[in-house]
């Protein structure tokens, strides 16, 4: 079992995603990405400020494989 992901003020925001490889890294996507590329896509850590940050309220964080 691995240490769980902690990125600081991301931790708490609704555009982040957790994303795993197949070998077993684990990173913080920021979807804000997306539509504002000035926000990084995968930011350094801890994150702990960000103008785009949003807290997530009642969501469970989105975890997907690539």
């Amino acid at each position: 079992m691995s240490a769980p992901l902690v990125v600081g003020l991301c931790d708490t925001c609704r555009f982040q995603r957790v994303v795993r490889n197949t070998r077993g890294s684990v990173f913080s996507l920021c979807m804000r990405s997306k539509e504002d590329p000035a926000y990084p896509r995968y930011p350094r850590i801890p994150v702990l400020a960000c103008g785009g940050f949003e807290e997530r309220r009642g969501e469970v964080a989105e975890q997907h494989g690539d």
